[in-house]
């Protein structure tokens, strides 16, 4: 199995190299951003993504794919983190949703040992694009609260004339790259140029929010940790219900990114497979922080536009 990590085709260092590069640089911000839309600390969608990224990447039967921190489980975790601060106080939310992360592994184990992921294949399609569609409705509107103006935690009133005129510019900067640039040269990743040409902006001082502006980023390696807890029926009554439907939708997404995989390289992957890899990085992502992820659709489009032809790119 781990030989797969070193197979290699005449050719493809550079494409791998570019593929991991740009890969990497396009999970970070997006750990980030769906932790903010989960309401949990930024470092822990690092975890997540660093976590779940590498062991999906060594164990799981897709080469190829990329699963990381998830919009689609982060639209699910906001109203969990919530209803436990609720009923915790504040940052009991976060605890409450580690424990969902080590039960949604073990659930998603379940499901691969019972070898259910084949039954993705019975999806209709079109329910498919509905699915992706309605994912990307909810993330884009989650994401509109960039565009209002910040008193540190406080959200206020939207942005307006020059500093709404920088972040729209900036947008439609990264936009036109992404989609002119392969009109031009397919050599370079056009994802990877935009966010080095975006982030060369910044570098210069443009007056715009960045990551650090919202919350801090700052932490160490990944560590142990048992969620904090009352370890009692009432909690996992609590709790359970969201880790179903967390190992559920989490499954669902990762099922139908390898489908889609599958039917633009004309390969075929293994999903049970799949499935246990995922369980066992959920599992693990929550006894160390992590909120959890599955496989996404964009980042693993990108790492396959990028011409990627190994499993090790992952692991950039």
């Amino acid at each position: 199995m781990f030989s797969q990590l070193f197979q290699k085709k005449r050719g493809t260092w550079k494409d791998d190299a570019l593929a991991g590069l740009t890969t990497a640089l396009a999970l970070v911000p997006g750990s980030i951003a769906f932790a903010f839309v989960a309401g949990v600390p930024p470092i822990s969608g690092l975890y997540a993504g660093f976590i779940v990224c590498l062991i999906t990447a060594a164990l799981g039967g897709r080469p190829g794919m990329i699963s990381s921190a998830a919009g689609s489980l982060a639209v699910v975790m906001v109203a969990l983190v919530a209803e436990g601060d609720r009923r915790g106080g504040p940052g009991a939310g976060f605890e409450f949703l580690l424990l969902a992360v080590l039960l949604m592994g073990v659930i998603q184990i379940i499901i691969g040992l019972l070898k259910l992921g084949r039954l993705i294949r019975l999806v209709p399609h079109p329910v498919m694009m509905g699915f992706v569609n309605g994912l990307a409705i909810v993330v884009f509107l989650s994401q509109l609260k960039m565009f209002r103006e910040r008193n540190g935690a406080v959200v206020g009133d939207w942005l307006h004339g020059t500093p709404l005129a920088i972040m729209i510019g900036l947008v439609a900067l990264t936009m036109a790259i992404v989609y002119l640039l392969p009109r031009f040269t397919k050599k370079i990743p056009s994802s990877l140029v935009a966010i080095g040409v975006v982030s060369l902006i910044a570098a210069f001082g443009m007056p715009t929010q960045t990551v650090g502006d919202l919350s801090s980023v700052r932490g160490s390696l990944p560590t142990p940790h048992l969620p904090a807890v009352p370890w009692t029926w009432e909690t996992f009554r609590f709790v359970l219900p969201y880790a179903v439907i967390l190992s559920l939708v989490g499954l669902i997404e990762t099922l139908m990114t390898l489908q889609l995989i599958d039917e633009l390289t004309e390969t075929r992957g293994k999903g049970n497979r799949e499935a246990l890899a995922l369980g066992a990085a959920n599992l693990i992502a929550g006894a160390f922080k992590g909120m959890g992820g599955c496989a996404l659709v964009g980042e693993s489009l990108i790492n396959i536009g990028s011409k990627c032809k190994c499993l090790a790119v992952a692991l950039a």
